[in-house]
């Protein structure tokens, strides 16, 4: 990916380049409320665990599934100040035996760290899909 430069405050110019971060989170249950905590849950520890700036997100990509059908995720990361950024959001494809309501996220940034840098997020019981990149892992204790 061809590098971008960009200008800070003080006028310095630093070289970004796209990365991704993933995240997921279970939701206790089918309800909008849920679904809005667990949204501004998972957004809020991906943006502190990699000291994001709003303006380094440019997409989102959401994906909930089939069980989780109460209410979109974009809007609550819209109610978060994500206005900015653009929002895809789909159903997952049935998995037999997968993780029952799960929400997921891929997070696409402008950073000047390279992609092996980003802190993943996988909270609650969304943890054993990842379990090399929950928190407390020696993986995450070295990213």
């Amino acid at each position: 990916m061809r590098h971008l430069q960009r200008v800070d405050k003080s006028g310095s110019i630093a070289s970004t380049r796209g990365a991704a971060i993933r995240g997921a989170i279970a939701v206790s249950d089918n309800s909008t409320d849920a679904i809005r905590s667990a949204t501004r849950e998972l957004l809020s520890e991906i943006v502190t665990r990699n000291n994001l700036v709003l303006g380094d997100i440019y997409a989102a990509l959401f994906s909930m599934t089939k069980d989780l059908n109460a209410a979109f995720p974009g809007l609550f990361a819209r109610e978060m100040g994500w206005g900015h950024v653009a929002m895809l959001h789909f159903v997952e494809v049935d998995v037999p035996r997968s993780m029952e309501r799960c929400l997921r996220v891929l997070v696409q940034i402008n950073s000047t760290h390279l992609q092996p840098d980003m802190r993943h997020v996988y909270l609650g019981g969304a943890a054993a899909l990842r379990p090399d990149l929950a928190e407390g892992s020696d993986a995450f204790r070295h990213a």
